[in-house]
């Protein structure tokens, strides 16, 4: 009888698997890799793990949440210790969390053994293309070579009047505005408009990335037409900043799923790709040629922007045949270079922007520091660069800048992977030891708001805190201002320098003609790919970041 009911019970689960075989498979390979965790323990597992977290998802899309991830941080600091352990997107994905200044150095510093994830590049290369972003070890090593040059501090600061210059432009045209609009409601003087800053200063910084990257005018502030500006706006603000989160990360896991089922986000990716390809391959090979007439003629290619001087780097003497690049190298770098010149540096501009409106006595502040360096009557190359030379060095000009890239670092937080087994130091306690293949969440915002370190009022904006910032501080990594809003290590951003010039800059052309006010509508935070701004509610229609703007009239005028 027993023997009938095993046989019985045996042809019954053979029946089940042959009836469900995708479901069995699943069944049986959920068991083997419960064996294997059993005979092969993570040493992660020997970590805290917070409570909670989803079957899919896990703690992932929380902690990557800027509206809950400061309280999420601050708690599992106190609660669990400097190092936690996080559930992944999928039950069996494990993420280190590292709260701790030394592991996160440690991270950053050694970019070989912790590179970024087939998932994050994936999805910076649908987008970009493997530039530098995306890039990793020697291909990574031999394009950044080959664009350092460029970013020289010579070359920066040849771009600076280009900067200036468009920020005079996006102020002429608000003015224009706010005079179209008193005129509409016979107004006698001009009053205050209400203007989408995000959108306004991103037409801005196109038109600024366009002529630094390839010498190539969008024309973006005065009108929205051009086929190449529109292909990138529709890439990085409809099919990234309205995308799907859920459906984002199961493309990134699952990349088959966005070829068979494309939505209108892929689409517009694709399309605004095929776009940016055809544009931009030509206007390389126009650059190409001219470098190589001035190699034939003698006469060196005077072209200044990046497209120009990457070409030139490429083909130098000293730079070994192995060791240049393609020209597809070359196409996904300059992408590189306007998405992270010009959506990060518009989103960075805008946040400090709102920033100043929420605290109107340190606007006014900085308006009088600003307004006490005269500007120039010409705006020749040499009177602007000896005008930025003596803005750079305004003290709170500097410190609003520190300030709000502390708060609002662009890049809220990245992801890497350990390509080996590795051991990682703490500031407290045992070293941590991982796995290769063991994800590494790097928590940009986490340090940069730490109360810990920066002080119990870390999550306010205070620009005034850098003239004595705790002695905590030097324990953080950092290219920037011990701050990771450029990130650290081999991997920093190398266009940091200009970044700050086109913050600095438009900073004092706003500032010193208008008044930013906030209006009755909440903004709020949202990390899609970068820290965006959008109205509360109303995710669906993008990002947004409304002000009202009232032209400066100075006292003695009034």
């Amino acid at each position: 009888m027993e023997t009938t009911w095993l046989t019985g019970l045996r042809l019954s689960i053979l029946h089940w698997f042959q009836s469900h075989p995708v479901l069995a498979t699943l069944c049986v390979l959920i068991v083997l890799y419960n064996v294997y965790a059993w005979l092969y323990p993570d040493p992660i597992m020997k970590l805290p793990v917070p409570r909670g977290g989803r079957l899919v998802g896990g703690h992932a899309l929380v902690v990557t949440d800027p509206s809950r991830s400061p309280i999420l941080h601050a708690k599992y600091a106190r609660e669990l210790g400097r190092n936690v352990r996080l559930r992944g997107v999928h039950p069996w994905e494990r993420r280190l969390l590292p709260l701790d200044p030394v592991t996160v150095a440690h991270v950053l510093k050694n970019s070989t053994i912790y590179e970024k994830p087939s998932q994050s590049r994936r999805m910076i290369e649908g987008l970009i293309g493997c530039g530098m972003l995306a890039a990793e070890g020697h291909v990574h090593k031999r394009q950044r070579r080959v664009a350092t040059p460029a970013f020289s501090v010579q070359n920066m600061r040849a771009l600076v009047p280009l900067v200036f210059n468009k920020g005079e432009e996006l102020k002429d045209r608000w003015m224009g505005l706010i005079q179209e609009q008193s005129v509409n409601r016979s107004e006698k003087n001009p009053t205050g408009i209400r203007l989408d800053v995000c959108h306004w200063v991103s037409r801005a910084t196109f038109d600024v990335i366009g002529l630094a990257a390839f010498d190539y005018h969008f024309n973006a502030i005065q009108n929205e037409d051009n086929e190449l500006f529109n292909a990138y706006k529709d890439m990085f603000e409809i099919a990234v900043s309205q995308a799907g989160g859920f459906r984002n990360i199961l493309s990134s896991y699952v990349p088959i799923y966005e070829r068979l089922f494309p939505d209108e986000a892929v689409l517009a990716v694709r399309k605004g790709r095929e776009t940016i390809s055809r544009v931009a391959r030509q206007l390389i090979q126009d650059k190409k040629q001219k470098v190589q007439e001035g190699e034939v003629t003698g006469k060196t290619y005077e072209g200044r922007d990046l497209l120009s001087l990457l070409l030139k780097s490429n083909v130098s003497t000293d730079l070994p045949p192995d060791q240049r690049i393609s020209d597809d190298d070359i196409l996904h770098n300059i992408n590189t270079f306007m998405f992270a010149g010009s959506d990060t540096t518009s989103l960075a501009v805008t946040w400090t922007l709102l920033l100043l409106a929420k605290h109107s006595p340190i606007q006014a502040r900085l308006r009088a520091e600003l307004c006490s360096t005269a500007r120039p009557e010409n705006l020749g190359d040499e009177a602007v660069l000896a005008h930025y030379q003596k803005l750079a060095a305004l003290p709170l000009l500097d410190k609003v800048c520190r300030e709000s890239l502390r708060i609002v670092p662009p890049v809220h937080s990245s992801l890497r992977v350990a390509m080996q087994d590795d051991v990682l130091p703490v500031s407290k306690g045992e070293d941590i030891h991982i796995r290769k293949g063991t994800l590494v969440h790097v928590p940009v915002e986490a340090m940069n708001l730490d109360r810990e370190i920066w002080g119990e009022n870390a999550w306010s904006f205070v620009p005034d805190r850098w003239d004595n910032l705790p002695e905590s501080v030097a324990s953080l990594p950092g290219l920037y201002a011990n701050t990771l809003t450029f990130s650290a290590g081999p991997r920093s951003c190398i266009g940091q320098r200009f970044s700050l010039i086109e913050m600095k800059s438009f900073l004092y052309v706003l500032i010193t003609n208008f008044v930013f006010s906030e209006t009755d509508r909440k903004v709020v935070k949202a990390n899609v790919v970068l820290t965006r701004p959008y109205l509360s509610g109303k995710f669906q229609e993008g990002s947004q970041c409304p002000m009202i703007i009232t032209p400066y009239v100075p006292e003695e005028t009034m």
